[in-house]
């Protein structure tokens, strides 16, 4: 990915090393000094058909609603050294809104802030808080289990499998979610993961992708910055489904549905909370669910009936109506119970996953 909060993020959010952020709360917020001019920081390239992609397809969407035009950078690494310069340009030319789009910007951003106390922040993926910085992600989990719905619902055989980057909590909720919603339209499926250790490298993807059809898998799910698996898929004749944006662009023969971002529904508002003045950023940052502008999914023109999608939009509006995934009683696959009946997986809980729920196979 890089939308990746991965396990430190669990480390910011269960051990409060974020207090500056809480307190601030109890001030004044936030207020711009003149009027709003944004700026964006890619990580990758704006057609990278993934990740850095969703957000310059937001930027088009922000321009629109807010009536201005938003100066963007390309390809800025996850490096001080290319974060800060970088940041600091776009500032002298006025730029009060700076808006970053990587895990790897966290640290950075945290202390541009504090450098640039009259200019705002806002990170895609990232993990530190203040008076004027919020970090921003979206709930995967729940974008995957529909996604893992339209998986089952596809297989002949049952199999499915999964190209994910590495095993931190973040891609682990979408693994676990997938899977229990495959299980929801076919109590049998199981679903084999291989972790290329790598966010964005197709020849790894590729090579996964390949490894899992030739186990047997026929549809392929994925949580990697790019389009291999789907594009795999199509040349293999199997199913797939997307992450990040509409991968059918991609693969129209193979992908079924895609876990989608959505993030000028959350930015629009937020950024107009900016310009309102007194803006307080959430203390442990926006953790955003389906309803709140966090992912939604997009259908493919294959693999799924009618009846398939009913069921499928029926428990999208489920989550929206509230419904936490992770709710008890569920156990991991070696059967120790992980959410007693009652209860639901916390926050801090969820950041830190490292286990797998019953029919998930990992394999490196």
């Amino acid at each position: 990915m890089i939308d990746r909060w991965m396990h430190k993020a669990a480390g910011l959010v269960a051990g409060g090393l974020l207090l500056a952020a809480g307190l601030a709360q109890a001030e004044d917020g936030f207020t711009l000094k003149g009027e709003p001019k944004i700026a964006m920081l890619y990580f990758d390239a704006k057609n990278d058909g993934g990740w850095t992609q969703a957000f310059d397809e937001a930027r088009i969407k922000i321009e629109s609603e807010l009536g201005q035009k938003i100066q963007f950078v390309e390809k800025v690494p996850e490096s001080a050294s290319a974060i800060k310069p970088a940041a600091e340009r776009f500032i002298a030319r006025g730029a009060n809104i700076v808006i970053g789009t990587a895990f790897g910007y966290s640290d950075s951003f945290k202390e541009l802030a504090e450098k640039y106390p009259d200019v705002a922040f806002l990170n895609g993926s990232g993990t530190t808080n203040g008076h004027n910085l919020e970090s921003f992600y979206g709930r995967t989990y729940e974008t995957h289990y529909l996604c893992g719905m339209a998986a089952g619902a596809a297989s002949k055989s049952g199999k499915l499998g999964f190209v994910a980057a590495n095993p931190f909590g973040v891609v682990n909720w979408t693994v676990n979610a997938f899977e229990m919603g495959a299980r929801e339209m076919n109590p049998k499926a199981t679903t084999t993961v291989i972790f290329t250790g790598a966010w964005n490298d197709p020849v790894k993807e590729r090579a996964a992708a390949m490894a899992l059809i030739d186990q047997g898998a026929d549809v392929i799910g994925q949580h990697v910055d790019t389009p291999t698996p789907q594009i795999v898929a199509q040349e293999r004749g199997v199913y797939g489904t997307g992450h990040h944006r509409d991968l059918s662009q991609f693969a129209p023969e193979a992908t079924i549905c895609s876990a989608i971002w959505t993030w000028e529904r959350f930015l629009v508002p937020e950024l107009k909370k900016i310009i309102a003045g007194n803006w307080k950023p959430a203390p442990y940052g926006a953790f955003m669910t389906i309803s709140e502008g966090g992912g939604d999914i997009a259908f493919g023109k294959v693999g799924l009936s009618e009846e398939a999608k009913a069921k499928i939009m029926a428990a999208r509006q489920a989550i929206i109506d509230g419904k936490h995934l992770y709710a008890g009683p569920l156990s991991d696959r070696e059967g120790k119970e992980r959410v007693p009946a009652g209860s639901s997986l916390s926050d801090a809980e969820l950041w830190q996953m490292d286990w797998y729920v019953d029919g998930v196979i990992t394999q490196k």
